[in-house]
């Protein structure tokens, strides 16, 4: 009998896996649908993005004889999902070129490609703007022999088209495609220092490494990090990251170096979700955009949870994301340990920004008693203990020094009760900061505690953040 039911339970088994294959193959199917470009959003691209790199060719040719233009990023190789706008164009000029007279020649080259643009700065300047409804970049680059000797940054962007010219057929190229669609889906996709997440060459990297979307996934959800790939066994480097890439262009680098651990096991989780229940909700971000916190929301959220949450709202400094959340996240680290040195026990805490950034931190203990205890070193140490006593045994405001177990141990008055008085006070700024969130607190911050927090719900922005906040999910 036991033989019987093993071979049932596998049966049934059996039949669910069926199920849920052809539950996942209908789901993709209609993710493509919606991703995949169609003929004409195809042509437009292609009209536009030729136009485009004509007129940087001429304008490039016409300072260096020598220089050439490249299509680069998902529209030159066909991993762009319906509705993206963005357009690489790279100009890339000889080495025996200075860097002063390329970055001079890359900006006048990007102006007459783009007449309205403007110009940003990444390693070097570049020109960014639009054309036709589309967003373009006009990056110039040296053009070197080998990936390992570049001069910038952006000169190793070629090889990566180039690598996966020679690897993405149209199956593939789907298979990119449809990872990118899951993965911006579950919130993870760009390597920009906000999501700090899966860049678009590390996405078509793994596809190709493991044949597809749904072997990708499978891996995905086994994965033990540290996980380490080498496409082209490179096997030199090493890297202290979950996940390693070894760039196929480069041995020295890990595509995945920006990606954060955070984002690892949420790719884990939603992978195994995916795959036991398949559906189209978890490639469409809107699906996961909440809506504003109401007031009415936020007090039960207090009134339910009974901790102590702070605001420290602040005006954003001037900086692009790449700039700003680093130094936030920075400045939430500090603030949470001076808080948590202080004995004032964090239970969670976040940041975020809009017009204005807020460092937002809940407490489970918000206030302490007028005086802590203060270990001082065991008695048998016998110059450290002799300094300890000394240091205390005259101070009017301490109990001790007196003898627990083996060391001396003194009681002493606290300097901070309670939370917002650390917060209010000088002592914040000791704690390690953010240089421009620093300065942006020195000239004036709010600090709002438990239903003052309702004041942040005049942002809509803050608000969304806020019902994030409150509705955790992996």
């Amino acid at each position: 009998m036991a033989d019987e039911d093993e071979g049932a339970g596998g049966s049934e088994n059996t039949a669910q896996d069926e199920a849920t294959a052809e539950d996942f193959e209908r789901v993709v199917s209609r993710v493509h649908d919606r991703i995949d470009p169609d003929a004409e959003e195809r042509a437009t691209l292609e009209q536009v993005a030729a136009a485009l790199a004509n007129r940087a060719a001429d304008a490039a040719t016409d300072r260096c004889p020598e220089a050439d233009v490249l299509r680069v990023g998902s529209t030159a190789r066909d991993t762009w999902i319906s509705g993206d706008r963005d357009i690489d164009v790279f100009v890339r000029f000889p080495t025996d070129l200075d860097r002063e007279t390329l970055e001079e020649y890359g900006l006048e080259v990007g102006h007459a490609t783009l007449p309205e643009g403007h110009e940003e700065y990444a390693e070097h300047p570049y020109v960014k703007g639009e054309f036709d409804g589309f967003d373009v970049d006009v990056v110039p680059c040296f053009r070197v022999d080998d990936a390992t000797k570049i001069r910038s940054a952006v000169d190793r962007t070629p090889f990566h088209t180039q690598y996966l010219e020679a690897r993405l057929d149209d199956e593939l190229a789907s298979e990119v495609r449809l990872t990118k669609g899951f993965l911006k889906g579950i919130g993870v996709y760009g390597s920009n220092l906000r999501t700090r997440g899966f860049s678009g060459y590390l996405t078509e990297l793994l596809v190709c490494e493991y044949g597809g979307f749904r072997p990708f996934l499978e891996a995905a959800a086994d994965w033990q990090p540290p996980v380490h790939l080498d496409p082209e066994d490179h096997g030199r480097a090493t890297f202290d990251d979950p996940l390693v890439v070894i760039d196929p262009t480069d041995p020295e680098r890990n595509v995945a170096a920006v990606l954060s651990s955070d984002n690892v096991a949420r790719l884990q989780h939603y992978a195994r979700d995916v795959l036991a229940d398949p559906r189209a909700e978890l490639f469409d971000p809107d699906a996961w955009e909440p809506d504003p916190l109401s007031t009415a929301d936020l007090r039960d959220h207090l009134e339910h949870r009974e901790t102590t949450p702070i605001a420290l709202r602040f005006p954003a400094p001037d900086l692009v994301d790449d700039q700003l959340y680093p130094q936030l996240r920075k400045s939430l680290a500090g603030i949470r340990s001076g808080l948590e040195d202080r004995d004032f026990d964090v239970l969670r805490a976040a940041t975020f920004a809009g017009d204005d950034a807020v460092v937002f931190v809940e407490l489970a203990v918000a206030q302490r008693p007028a005086v802590e205890r203060h270990d001082g070193p065991p008695i048998h140490v016998r110059a450290h203990a002799e300094g300890f006593f000394e240091a205390y045994v005259d101070d009017p405001d301490a109990y001790g020094p007196f003898v627990d177990g083996d060391r001396y141990v003194v009681e002493r008055e606290r300097e901070f009760t309670t939370a917002r008085e650390f917060l209010e006070s000088d002592r914040l700024f000791d704690v390690g900061l953010g240089a421009h969130v620093e300065t942006a607190l020195e000239d004036g911050y709010e600090l709002l505690v438990g239903e003052e927090l309702t004041a942040l719900l005049a942002s809509e922005a803050l608000a969304v953040e806020l019902a994030r906040y409150f509705d955790p999910r992996p």
